[in-house]
């Protein structure tokens, strides 16, 4: 699953690029490829995994996990990039760490107006 995650991602971001270079018919290509890997690819290995439970439980992941990256994994990431004077780095960690903060109050909430 991770591999077709990585490729729709991968794919999008590759469409994007081709479309702001003036390759329109690139840029189909890799959006269409892009869908592909995710609605046919992840979703059908995803629904053998038991990836997707109730409303509840499919939040309540979100929350884990959005709060793990908000809290450990993204904070790691921006010390070990400021320990090597990746500054740059350091501030797209934190970012995205105050990002993952913010998701994760976003499932918090919907979750208690469940």
């Amino acid at each position: 699953m991770h591999g077709e995650a990585f490729a729709q991602a991968k794919y999008r971001l590759y469409a994007t690029h081709a479309a702001k270079t003036g390759h329109p018919a690139i840029a189909a290509l890799f959006a269409g490829t892009a869908k592909v890997e995710l609605t046919e690819h992840f979703a059908g290995e995803g629904v053998l995994a038991g990836l997707v439970g109730t409303n509840a439980a499919n939040l309540t992941a979100a929350i884990s996990g959005e709060t793990y990256e908000a809290t450990v994994m993204y904070p790691d990431f921006a010390s070990q990039a400021k320990a090597v004077g990746d500054r740059a780095a350091a501030h797209e960690f934190w970012t995205a760490g105050r990002q993952e903060a913010s998701h994760a109050r976003a499932f918090t909430k919907a979750l208690r107006r469940s």
